[in-house]
């Protein structure tokens, strides 16, 4: 649980400064982005299963559909998520997708609940409750149909589920979900230079160098991610998840100047309320089930 609890940090608080690592490519499209970010992250992670000598799990995941079938699914589901979230910090949306991973932890535990009979406690449901009362808030003060923040929130919840029904080596199950929609990444590539509408080559080259990098960066994250989940119940691993979207929120404000009403920021305020109010009942969810 500790182990898994660190790793859940670190993953968090690499995935909340992500935007200002998108911002770099405020001229390059999103669907070019997301190629890129598969092509290299399917790079960086073949070089390290490599190095750790595991291609023979690799050879076994692609003969064997009852593991091939989920790591698709789930590699569809990442990409998608990649593909919102980009779309969304590159077109001034970085409080949507705040709201997105807000809303997420509560559709994990909806997941748990339903697919993994995980059984929250009293003192959890009053969290998910003023949770789930927060985010209402922020959604009506947002004034429309926030499909950016249920879209990231629906995708990565789904993945989450995913990763943790798949019994697998976090560097092996990422390079295979990175397989999976590499060939339409570089059948993307294809037909940009066929259209001749490729930005991405044409970029300065520290800039491309940056997003060269872009395979380090997505795939850093997930693999904490990965090593959390197979550690955590799928509940409390989504509530660690607000360290994410907090950072994104502050930077909203204080670095991109997006617009922030009063109301979000009493919305912001219960959902650190139920933050603490899921840890003190878990602490004590916990001392119970020793005791006894």
């Amino acid at each position: 649980m500790n182990s898994g609890l660190v790793n859940a940090i670190i993953a968090y608080i690499m995935w909340g400064v992500l935007p200002l690592y998108w911002k770099l490519f405020n001229d390059v499209p999103a669907g070019e982005i997301l190629s890129h970010r598969v092509v290299w992250s399917f790079v960086f992670m073949g070089i390290l299963v490599a190095v750790q000598r595991r291609w023979g799990d690799m050879k076994r995941i692609a003969s064997s559909r009852t593991l091939l079938l989920p790591l698709a699914a789930s590699g569809l589901l990442i990409a998608a998520n990649w593909l919102i979230f980009i779309w969304a910090v590159n077109n001034g949306h970085v409080v949507e997708t705040s709201l997105g991973y807000y809303l997420n932890p509560l559709l994990n535990v909806l997941l748990a609940v339903v697919f993994l009979r995980e059984k929250p406690n009293r003192g959890q449901w009053l969290a998910i409750a003023i949770a789930g009362l927060a985010v209402l808030i922020i959604a009506i003060d947002y004034g429309r149909f926030p499909w950016v923040a249920i879209s990231l929130a629906a995708s990565f919840g789904l993945y989450g589920l995913a990763k943790k029904k798949i019994a697998q080596d976090a560097s092996v199950g990422l390079l295979s979900e990175t397989a999976v929609v590499l060939p339409v990444a570089l059948g993307y590539w294809i037909y940009l230079a066929a259209a001749g509408k490729t930005t991405a080559w044409t970029l300065p080259a520290t800039t491309f160098v940056e997003l060269l990098l872009s395979g380090v960066v997505t795939a850093l994250p997930l693999l904490f991610f990965a090593r959390a989940a197979a550690r955590m119940a799928l509940s409390t691993l989504g509530f660690v998840q607000y360290i994410g979207p907090t950072i994104m929120l502050l930077l909203s404000i204080f670095i991109f100047k997006e617009s922030v009403s009063p109301v979000l920021l009493v919305g912001f305020a219960l959902i650190w309320t139920s933050l603490i109010v899921y840890a003190v009942a878990s602490v004590r969810g916990t001392r119970l089930a020793k005791a006894s």
